[in-house]
């Protein structure tokens, strides 16, 4: 593996499964978009959650690949951890998608809703006087779930490409790939959020008329991307 051409030929392998795992996964870019509309973050925000949240997915899965080298773990029991650890995470994001798309329901049913954009949800109802702060959730917590739910979820098209070059002891062709990986899978998220933050600023007002209602389709849309990874996608 001393062959510099060969490193060049799976770092670049490593930059397109990067690219192309995070780009056939809409849970990798389509929660942060949906949860930053309804919790009306700031861009700028939006992005700096998908960033932690995507360092805490690569990095995870870049952790479990060294202690494996370190502990002379085979591919095959790797890539059966992260198998299981694919598994879990489904559950767990279809699960948070459901319960915070009955979050949403029970919010718009409760009166016309407004938020602030540090994230305090206001109900202004009709049935009952005053004004009444909504924090089930918190104005942090679905981005804590989010983020562990990430962390938990594992890459794992990185571990046969981390322990190639680790089987022939060329250590610095594992440093490389795996740089080469997570910044590909965390440029690929950011472009693409960044992307659809855009593109739904310059499409007018029309979605406002949907506001009341904008924490249960954030809610379907993250339990649809669960659905899509139990399918296959």
């Amino acid at each position: 593996m001393d062959n510099v051409q060969s490193v060049y030929a799976l770092v670049a392998t490593a930059v397109f499964l990067g690219f192309f795992h995070t780009l056939i996964g809409p849970d990798h870019y389509l929660p942060f978009v949906a949860l930053g509309k309804a919790r009306k973050w700031s861009g700028a925000r939006t992005l700096f959650i998908t960033f932690l949240c995507g360092l805490g997915h690569v990095l995870s899965s870049v952790i479990l690949g060294f202690l494996g080298i370190m502990l002379g773990a085979s591919v095959g029991l790797l890539e059966s951890i992260e198998g299981s650890r694919a598994d879990i995470v489904k559950w767990m994001l279809l699960v948070f998608g459901v319960c915070y798309m009955l979050y949403g329901v029970k919010l718009a049913l409760a009166g016309r809703i407004h938020m602030h954009e540090n994230g305090v949800v206001h109900s202004h109802g009709h049935l009952a006087p005053g004004h009444t702060h909504e924090t089930a959730l918190g104005k942090s917590a679905g981005f804590w779930v989010l983020f562990i739910i990430f962390v938990f979820g594992p890459c794992e098209v990185l571990i046969p490409l981390v322990m190639y070059p680790a089987s022939e002891f060329n250590w610095g062709a594992v440093i490389a790939v795996s740089l080469a990986f997570s910044l590909a899978t965390l440029g690929t998220m950011l472009s693409i959020v960044a992307c659809l933050l855009y593109g739904m600023r310059h499409m007018g007002n029309w979605t406002a008329k949907f506001e009341r209602w904008n924490h249960t389709i954030t809610g379907a849309v993250i339990a649809g991307c669960a659905i899509l990874m139990f399918v296959g996608l």
